[in-house]
């Protein structure tokens, strides 16, 4: 199902230090959401292309409510009525859904991503059993000493990256994941405090605490790698220490192979089924074509304001009244 991206596909990059502060703000922003290999044709299902290339939109948020419109489709989200109300602009009309519909949809999602993992072969399903048990968490924050001007701010560059590997080896030995996240953070700005303050109150009102990102695009790579969320849980847990609002995000997350993997690489490009929790991947995307590659990414989301307003009125966040409600 297709959604105008309310809950946008870098809602992990920007959930970073969001404190609880009550400021309305109106926001235009543009989002793009990539899946490599295989899981690239899941994100095809539900409007890939438009997300691969970037979607701008118009985001205004004003007490309990938050409206997002983007060309011809849009979104309000209630939370204190707990519905979402999807607008066809170009029809006229919108359709309620329940956070409750949400769940469910979310739980579809995920079914029919965990039936593609079924096909994967016996010891590959085994690999996604073992990253998402025996991962050690590595954390480094690193300050690159660059400056940019955004929206009249003095930005710096912080590069967040959390390395998930084999507990008692290495990154290179054992293969593993690997979660970047670049940020452009400004000095603290309250009025975008208080938009990511709605998408996490958002997120977990209706997903719960670790889900985040499109439901319909993560629920694929949570079902593949269940590490993702582990990992993800962690790089929002650890963006909640930096200090400043991020103007811009490129997050990014990549499988790492084993020696094992790569020596087997190396000595067949028709089979390369050696060991390691990264080596599934591999095979997925790469499909043994080229020479191995120790890293193989498997998605990449960017997030980029482009303005910000802090005067909302109650029409920014109303329905149309030209819009008619659809059964």
């Amino acid at each position: 199902m297709k959604r105008a991206f309310s809950l946008c596909a870098a809602a992990l990059a920007v959930a970073i230090a969001a404190p609880a502060v009550h400021a309305d703000v109106k926001t235009r922003e543009k989002t793009t959401f990539t899946l490599e290999g295989f899981l690239g044709g899941v994100v095809r299902v539900f409007g890939g292309r438009a997300a691969r290339e970037g979607i701008e939109s118009t985001v205004a948020v004003k007490g309990d409510r938050k409206a997002s419109i983007s060309g011809n489709t849009g979104q309000i989200v209630d939370l204190s009525a707990e519905k979402v109300y999807n607008l066809d602009l170009r029809r006229r009309e919108y359709r309620v859904t329940t956070f409750a519909d949400l769940r469910a949809e979310f739980e579809k999602a995920k079914a029919d991503a965990e039936k593609q993992a079924e096909n994967a072969k016996p010891e590959d399903k085994e690999q996604m059993e073992q990253a998402s048990r025996e991962l050690e968490f590595d954390v480094d924050v690193r300050e690159t000493g660059e400056r940019q001007t955004r929206l009249g701010h003095q930005t710096r560059e912080v590069i967040l990256t959390i390395t998930g590997r084999e507990k008692g080896r290495t990154l290179e030995q054992g293969g593993g994941f690997v979660l970047t996240n670049t940020l452009w953070l400004a000095p603290r700005i309250a009025a975008l405090d208080e938009l990511t303050a709605f998408e996490l109150r958002y997120v977990k009102a209706v997903y719960g605490e670790s889900i985040l990102g499109d439901v319909q695009q993560m629920a694929g790579v949570m079902a593949m790698y269940p590490a993702f969320a582990g990992m993800a849980s962690r790089m929002q847990e650890e963006g909640h220490k930096l200090d400043g609002t991020s103007l811009s995000t490129t997050m990014t997350f990549e499988a790492v192979k084993s020696e094992e993997q790569m020596k087997a690489a190396a000595g067949s490009q028709q089979d390369s089924g050696g060991g390691g929790i990264g080596g599934m991947l591999g095979r997925r995307i790469m499909g043994n074509r080229g020479e191995p590659q120790a890293r193989t990414k498997v998605l990449t989301t960017t997030h980029e304001m482009l303005s910000v307003d802090t005067t909302v009125t109650d029409a920014d966040v109303a329905i149309p009244a030209n819009l008619k409600l659809k059964d």
